[in-house]
């Protein structure tokens, strides 16, 4: 059993963690100091960094989690059964969900310190996550492309394709409507999306070059 001084420990992290979250999406992560963060908790300003070292540390803690869910998920729904259009419509719905129940938290989660997302070997843990999930959408993609087309090609498809999903989710990140609402009137829309996508990246494809 955890004793009272753990247990008050514990909370205190889980109170500075909740109030970065709240001042990172209310302000913006480069606009917050950790002083202000510690101040929202309710904590002083040398406490905080017995739990964490930096605002890095606790984009860390506040990301990780969700985006490791939205890997595993992304995982199993290609992992099943079925053309793979329907796997690259599956995964790109599951995403905009993940993106408009986390819409507060969205760019934390996919913006703030990011690198490239082609970067082979990114320095931080939640970069490494973020291009692994680009990764994933880039074979989901590449699966649906003409066989003819090159790994440039590939690249350069599943690159299209990804600012079109953060353009749908840019769209609708400020509605006052919830995730069930917009997914339930929309679903249908963004499913012809996609095909809207590949039918016109493999007409690029598939073009001869001028």
């Amino acid at each position: 059993m955890a004793t009272k001084q753990e247990l008050r420990s514990d909370e205190t992290k889980k109170s500075i963690v909740a109030a970065a979250g709240e001042l990172f999406s209310s302000r913006g992560y480069d606009a917050v100091t950790m002083r202000e963060i510690a101040k929202e908790a309710g904590c002083s300003h040398t406490t905080i960094y017995i739990y964490f070292k930096d605002k890095e540390a606790l984009l860390h803690q506040l990301s990780m989690p969700p985006l490791l869910s939205l890997m595993e998920q992304m995982e199993q729904l290609l992992g099943e059964q079925g053309a793979p259009e329907s796997k690259l419509k599956a995964i790109s719905l599951a995403f905009i969900e993940f993106c408009l129940a986390n819409r507060n938290m969205y760019a934390l989660f996919f913006n703030v310190k990011s690198v490239r997302v082609d970067e082979a070997n990114p320095e931080t843990e939640i970069n490494q996550v973020r291009n692994k999930l680009f990764g994933k959408l880039t074979g989901a993609v590449r699966e649906c492309l003409h066989p003819a087309t090159d790994d440039g090609g590939a690249l350069l498809s599943a690159r299209i394709y990804f600012f079109a999903l953060h353009g749908i989710v840019a769209t609708y990140i400020h509605s006052d409507e919830t995730v069930e609402q917009l997914m339930g009137r929309l679903s249908e829309t963004f499913r012809i999306t996609f095909e809207v996508l590949l039918t016109g990246l493999n007409d690029k494809a598939t073009r001869p070059a001028n």
